[in-house]
């Protein structure tokens, strides 16, 4: 039980010893750095116009610090172990506003619906930047985070299984798309021998991922399923599962993932939520692309809070609008821009498609094995 425990603690791995094991010995860059530029905002371009196509979205401008006592910021899990950076400004006055960069724009999207008058069916994309301080550091973590965070108004009867499922298929139709796009314009990474972007993703929920795998911790399992399906995605990710644990930790103020849901058989899990995840070909690991949900009622937000000891921020700006009926329902997500990158262009590291601070332990791994990580 220890095991599962540490597994929902944080990222896979935890010393370097383990990532230099990860990292591939003979890894050649498909793309030069700068064809990898070409490449990365041939790709950004495509995904900013599908998402905001087949979502009915707007791109919107995002803040990159909140004010800390409007309880905007993303707090990523339930045990208040990832905290971000905060500092005091307004300079001359005399109470400085105490801001915090953002973690993720998980919480200001959905008042933001309201601010820019998005109706049900409406939405906004954002591309977002934040910092994540309490990260460690490999190839597919960064204290560094780019995303396209989104969200979109619904009505009730949207709150559903099947209108996930739908939303989650057009998300990944635009995301290799834009695989495809970039293949076509730049043909070295169709000659790479990787193997091609699935057309289509496995859906799965956590419950079913832990009976079809009982012994393996949740990163087992996920890796175990991806090397079955390449493509996947697992609904219901919050909810304690029948082991005693949730497949992983999630935020109590954002996805819905208390909710019942009853299936065409009559089995009942709960969540209105999940994460793609994908086989990455080049360091031959799980890799996760994106989490989204449909977001919490007043009524189910009260639920999550209480059963993740948090009822004393129901007090906060943020979640009184959502009690107050404020701000719209909606179904939202962020998808890991890099990450993305990463996939899509056959590479090893976040370093190659990103710049921001890396270990030199970890950067002279990364050269032994001829991945340039920019600087």
């Amino acid at each position: 039980m220890a095991d599962k425990k540490a597994d929902l603690a944080g990222p896979g791995v935890s010393t370097y010893e383990e990532v230099a094991k990860i990292l591939p010995t003979d890894y050649r860059s498909v793309l030069d750095r700068m064809e990898t530029m070409r490449a990365l905002f041939t790709i950004k371009r495509a995904i900013e116009d599908g998402l905001c196509r087949e979502l009915n979205l707007n791109m919107v401008q995002v803040p990159l610090i909140v004010d800390r006592d409007s309880g905007m910021n993303d707090m990523l899990d339930r045990d208040g172990s990832r905290t971000p950076v905060e500092f005091p400004c307004g300079l001359g006055l005399k109470q400085p506003i105490r801001a915090q960069v953002v973690q993720a724009a998980t919480k200001w999207k959905r008042f933001a619906l309201a601010q820019f008058g998005c109706k049900p069916g409406e939405g906004i994309c954002t591309d977002m930047r934040a910092v994540r301080k309490d990260y460690f550091l490999d190839h597919d973590h960064s204290s560094y985070v780019d995303q396209w965070d989104w969200e979109k108004a619904i009505v009730a009867k949207d709150r559903n299984l099947a209108y996930l499922t739908d939303t989650v298929k057009r998300i990944w139709k635009v995301i290799r798309d834009a695989g495809m796009l970039a293949m076509e314009q730049f043909p070295a990474l169709r000659k790479s021998g990787y193997p091609e972007f699935p057309e289509e993703l496995t859906f799965i929920h956590a419950e079913d991922l832990l009976e079809r795998y009982p012994d393996l911790p949740r990163k087992q399992r996920e890796t175990a399923i991806l090397q079955e399906y390449p493509a996947v995605f697992i609904y219901g990710i919050g909810y304690v599962l029948k082991d005693g644990y949730p497949h992983e930790m999630r935020a109590a103020d954002y996805d819905d993932w208390i909710t019942e849901v009853k299936h065409s058989d009559g089995r009942i899990t709960h969540g209105l939520n999940g994460d793609i995840l994908v086989w990455n070909p080049v360091t031959k690991r799980r890799h996760e692309l994106t989490s989204m949900g449909i977001r919490v009622t007043k009524d189910t937000l009260v639920q999550q809070m209480k059963q993740s000891g948090l009822e004393k921020d129901l007090e906060l700006p943020y979640h009184q609008r959502i009690l107050n009926d404020e701000v719209p329902l909606s179904i939202g997500g962020g998808i890991g821009q890099s990450r993305t990158y990463m996939y899509l262009l056959r590479k090893a590291h976040l370093g190659e498609v990103s710049v921001t601070v890396w270990p030199q332990q970890l950067k002279s791994i990364c050269a032994e094995r001829n991945i340039q990580v920019l600087e």
